[in-house]
């Protein structure tokens, strides 16, 4: 039971940071139609600001947030005003190139980082990464608990933004009818730059968050993207609330499957879920709790 216990802890609070991951990635889909294929390719690059912030600068990697957050969210911006709103103008371009667009920016990035930093793996050492403490026999890590409640704290203020300011009203507006939120008065042109932005800035939070008990290369982003898309599914296209119950299902899956199956079958768990989820529920957790 004990073993139980801890893989459900590990997995909850793994979990909390892949819905943050998934949240970005839903927001971006449902604002835009398309899915960001390079979306871990770009918490990577955020991955990368704090090891550079951490090793020469000496700036711890939570503080780094400051700086990972707005870089990704100007990225994101200019990938979206100049590489993919121009193809989302052309009414003869098909949405699947859009898609495409994404692969090859993550690719861009990707191999831009290779020639950067080479392939060598890189981690981030701070004085808590290996601490924990312990509630009964049950221990948590000292980072992954700090970055599970900076996490929550960034999703409830995402919530807040989406809900109660006129800005995020519009992005939900646009996200639910372009074509009428036109007709209201709104720029769905800046909306979706705006979209792009914040979406990149979440998954850069993640990956900052990930940094202490997490190593570095440039390759990091395929996996991540993956996962970012299997939450999405999980949690329904769209729906930022399922992208949290996709996350911590995910989260716990992996652990789980790691503890009773083997570390090296994480991966796959995760897959066959998506798979599942794709054959027996299709619309995800949106469908089931219709949120």
């Amino acid at each position: 039971m004990e073993v139980f216990l801890q893989t459900v802890v590990a997995g909850v609070l793994k979990g909390g940071l892949y819905g943050l991951i998934g949240i970005g990635m839903t927001l971006i889909m449902g604002v835009m139609g398309i899915i960001n294929l390079a979306h871990g390719q770009l918490m990577m690059v955020a991955m990368y600001l704090t090891f550079i912030c951490h090793q020469y600068m000496g700036v711890d990697p939570y503080l780094s947030l400051l700086v990972t957050m707005p870089s990704l969210f100007l990225l994101g911006a200019i990938i979206q005003k100049y590489l993919l709103n121009p193809l989302l103008e052309v009414d003869t371009i098909l949405p699947e190139n859009q898609v495409l667009m994404t692969v090859g920016i993550g690719m861009v990035l990707t191999e831009t980082i290779r020639f950067i930093f080479s392939s060598d793996y890189k981690s981030v050492s701070t004085s808590y990464s290996d601490s924990t403490f312990f509630i009964g026999e049950i221990s948590f890590s000292v980072a992954l608990v700090v970055a599970f409640v900076i996490a929550i704290l960034f999703t409830l203020l995402m919530f807040w933004f989406l809900l109660k300011t006129d800005l995020g009203r519009s992005i939900r507006a646009t996200a639910q009818d372009k074509d009428a939120a036109r007709l209201m008065g709104i720029d769905a042109q800046w909306i979706t730059i705006l979209t792009f932005g914040i979406g990149s800035a979440l998954v850069a939070s993640a990956g900052t968050l990930l940094m202490p008990v997490y190593y570095l290369f440039p390759d990091i982003g395929g996996p991540f993207t993956m996962k970012a898309f299997v939450i999405t599914i999980l949690g329904g296209l769209g729906s930022t609330v399922g992208a949290i119950l996709g996350g911590l299902t995910l989260g716990l899956a992996e652990a789980l499957g790691a503890t009773y199956i083997g570390m090296s079958y994480d991966h796959m768990i995760g897959m066959i879920i998506f798979i599942l989820v794709l054959l027996f529920v299709p619309g995800g957790f949106k469908r089931i709790t219709k949120i």
